[in-house]
């Protein structure tokens, strides 16, 4: 199995544990500084953090899989077998996934050519939250200047590719057991982001928002329309001003 599930540091729980209830996702484990909250689609994970650390509004990407020592050697199984097929193999090097020992237990580390890693920790649950509101996914981003990379290591992870609107460096996938994962290029140290994906309309999920108090605009752009909502961790240099939604318009 294999589920989107980022972790959002934040000093401000509360204000983010509102806006991820609005937006229709509902919390699972609630473990003081570790809370998390199903989508139909994905899931978010908030971790406390110190106002003003360098954690602070930040975003790292995690998956979720189903058993961490059988994902490892699928995924090395998979790499290798590309590399067997290149002419010229790369050069011999460390396994792209290894395990290794969080301190919320066992888990994989996957390692990117770029340099960027993330985790895959065992499911503290598989099914999906049936409240959940069912058009809405978690959109986990890997921001690289290395997008090949990027996209050969959601592969061999098992991600399935999805078809996007033109051919360039962009690259959308999802996850077999939900939540959607997008490569997208950029220049400098590799980075994560999060946002969202609705499919239907957003004008009632901005009405639902701006209900529960929160401020949202709708924006028309090159490819569909996109909700902004502001940012609980606004002001913060680690975050942007908003959390964005995006409907959902499948290709082809």
């Amino acid at each position: 199995m294999l589920r989107v599930r980022p972790v959002h540091f934040t000093s401000r729980t509360e204000s983010w544990k509102q806006l991820l209830t609005a937006l229709g996702m509902v919390q699972t484990e609630d473990d003081g500084g570790w809370q998390v909250f199903d989508s139909a689609s994905g899931r978010v994970a908030l971790h406390s953090a110190e106002a003003g650390s360098g954690q602070d509004g930040r975003t790292v990407l995690a998956v979720e899989v189903g058993d961490v020592a059988e994902f490892a050697r699928r995924t090395n199984l998979s790499a290798e077998e590309e590399k067997a097929q290149e002419e010229g193999a790369r050069e011999e090097g460390p396994p792209p996934v290894e395990l290794v020992t969080a301190d919320h237990g066992e888990a994989c580390r996957i390692s990117a050519p770029d340099g960027f890693s993330f985790l895959a920790d065992k499911a503290a649950h598989f099914a999906q939250c049936a409240d959940a509101d069912a058009a809405l996914a978690v959109v986990a981003v890997w921001y690289t200047a290395d997008p090949e990379g990027a996209v050969r290591t959601l592969l061999h992870a098992g991600a399935r590719p999805r078809p996007v609107p033109d051919n360039d460096e962009t690259a959308d996938f999802t996850a077999k057991n939900g939540g959607v994962l997008l490569v997208r290029p950029a220049a400098g140290p590799s980075r994560s982001g999060l946002g969202f994906e609705y499919d239907g309309g957003l004008e009632p999920l901005q009405e639902r928002l701006t209900a529960a108090g929160l401020t949202a605009s709708l924006t028309e752009e090159a490819f569909g329309s996109t909700l902004h909502v502001a940012n609980p961790d606004a002001g913060n240099p680690n975050a942007p001003a908003t959390v964005w939604i995006s409907q959902r318009r499948p290709m082809g």
